[in-house]
């Protein structure tokens, strides 16, 4: 059973054959950088008063889940684990530029109509940049990561889980 789980594990991280110390070091990486960009979105957007469209995580793991559920942080990781190419390297380098744009764009706060457009802009097509290359290497990261593609998918996934249980009437 504890075979079968890591196995599910490795293949769900593009980890199979990889050394354990390299995914160890992948997930610090991927989820720090994440945990930065949430840490960052925490400090510079206050909570608004009225009520809210969805809830934030409360508790320690309020700064945490955002960062580890996203689907670009699980994509990065997969591509991390992939080996080594050129395109991989490509692929992370635009994930890192693309944390720290969305971080410093969270930090600048652009008022203006021009702003708020530049900077949904500049995030939407690093994304689609990083699933770009990430497609190259795997296209199950290239999936995740699609600016669209990746909700759809999670969605579906969770849909598919949802379905399976019986319900009680």
């Amino acid at each position: 059973m504890w075979q079968d789980a890591t196995g599910r594990v490795r293949k769900a991280l593009n980890a199979e054959g990889r050394d354990p110390g390299h995914v160890a070091l992948g997930v610090v990486a991927t989820v720090g950088l994440g945990l930065l960009a949430s840490a960052v979105a925490t400090r510079v957007v206050p909570p608004s008063r009225g009520r809210a469209v969805t809830e934030r995580p409360r508790g320690p793991f309020g700064l945490i889940l955002p960062a580890v559920l996203s689907a670009t942080t699980f994509s990065a990781l997969r591509v991390w684990n992939a080996p080594p190419s050129s395109d991989r390297g490509a692929a992370l380098r635009l994930w890192g530029v693309a944390q720290v744009a969305n971080a410093l764009l969270l930090a600048l706060r652009p008022r203006s109509m021009a702003g708020q457009m530049t900077a949904a802009m500049t995030s939407a097509g690093l994304a689609a940049a990083f699933a770009h290359r990430a497609r190259r290497i795997d296209e199950t990261s290239g999936k995740l990561a699609s600016p669209i593609g990746g909700g759809v998918r999670m969605g579906n996934r969770i849909d598919k889980a949802v379905e399976e249980q019986p319900t009680l009437h």
